[in-house]
């Protein structure tokens, strides 16, 4: 489909929230096919040019009406003149100061002009045309705040994550992973957003608990899965040190007492021997010191942490995931209605996704 191209936005610092409000409350366009967008596709993007170019080309292919929204966190590749040549009719936003991914992926939920945030990495594609699609409609449960979409680690294993066992049946899982999931931006923001003092990663977990507490669960998704490659320019050794220190600021965070300090200790000693295993000790050592520093120091936000049922339940979907909703629903904290999705597929097309796509995942989680 042709229109006009979008100018490129610029994030020209940190404190432009009703800016960006205001922005997201403009009306959305859909680059995909003809129709009224019905989610917003956000990839935050940094110095990942080629990746970028194939993540944006196979989320064009969808066959709903979409908003595709690409944050640039300040990349210096050639990714603004890759974005102006190849997508000029994809909306843009390039911040003129690196700050890390959950800070961009913040904004970009807030940017976003549709009800619905489909989030994916720049270095994963959608290899079927009706993945949107079938996830938004897996959202259409009052109790479902986020769908994790199925997805495939293709440098590890053929293994499908976040995949349900039926369609017939909504089940839950504990949390969802960044590269591939939708979630319902009013829930997003009523939840106060991602901890951007995580910095890099373990954002998803710590918003999966808060939106546990507040009644709603993930959901396993049951869609064809998206492939995810771990990109060669992704620096393990940081992955690792943010991967400890972000374990220590959820347990502060989130774990009431007096569970916290038993579960912090457990984490810090299954962090140990992750990065034996994997032959990342000084980095896991590190991010450990550095999350014990920070909430020594006073560093981290306030504890508000989650109500020990809701924990025990957390705990229960870590190890027994993906549970049916029906096996827990009665644990659940009450929870005010969501909207209920009115999603009419208006327009359609058929064919498959780019082929030859790899994905993939890294990093470790450990079980908090």
């Amino acid at each position: 489909m042709t229109s006009t191209p979008n100018p490129i936005e610029t994030l020209s610092g940190p404190n432009n929230e009703a800016n960006d409000v205001a922005e997201g409350q403009k009306p959305a366009r859909s680059v995909t096919v003809p129709g009224e967008p019905v989610a917003t596709v956000v990839i935050t993007s940094k110095n990942r040019k080629q990746e970028l170019e194939e993540a944006v080309a196979s989320v064009l292919l969808q066959d709903v009406p979409l908003e595709v929204l690409v944050i640039d966190d300040a990349s210096t590749d050639g990714t603004p003149e890759m974005m102006r040549e190849k997508f000029p009719h994809v909306r843009y936003v390039r911040a003129e100061k690196s700050r890390g991914y959950i800070v961009q992926r913040n904004r970009g939920a807030v940017l976003a002009r549709t009800g619905l945030i489909v989030s994916i990495d720049d270095d994963a594609t959608l290899p079927s045309a009706d993945i949107v699609r079938h996830s938004i409609a897996e959202l259409d449960h009052p109790r479902v705040g986020a769908v994790g979409m199925p997805y495939i680690n293709v440098n590890k294993s053929p293994e499908v994550h976040q995949l349900a066992p039926s369609a017939g049946a909504v089940y839950a899982v504990p949390a969802y992973v960044g590269t591939s999931h939708i979630v319902r931006k009013d829930l997003f923001i009523r939840l106060g957003k991602y901890r951007e003092i995580h910095l890099h990663q373990g954002e998803e977990g710590d918003l999966s608990l808060r939106m546990l507490q507040a009644g709603y669960i993930v959901r396993a998704g049951t869609a064809t899965p998206i492939h995810h490659m771990e990109s060669p320019k992704r620096d393990f050794s940081r992955m690792f040190d943010n991967n400890a220190r972000n374990h220590i600021l959820y347990a502060w965070h989130n774990i009431p007492m007096p569970l916290m300090p038993v579960r912090m200790a457990g984490m810090t000693l299954n962090l140990i021997r992750w990065g034996i295993k994997k032959k990342y000790l000084k980095a896991s050592l590190h991010g450990l010191w550095r999350g014990y520093r920070d909430m020594l120091l006073g560093r981290l936000d306030p504890r508000r942490p989650v109500s020990r049922a809701t924990y025990t339940l957390s705990r229960r979907l870590y190890a027994r995931q993906p549970m049916p909703l029906t096996e827990i629903e009665a644990d659940l904290n009450p929870a005010g209605a969501l909207p209920r999705l009115a999603i009419e597929h208006r327009t359609s097309r058929t064919g498959a996704g780019p082929k030859g796509a790899a994905a993939g995942l890294a990093g470790a989680s450990i079980d908090p």
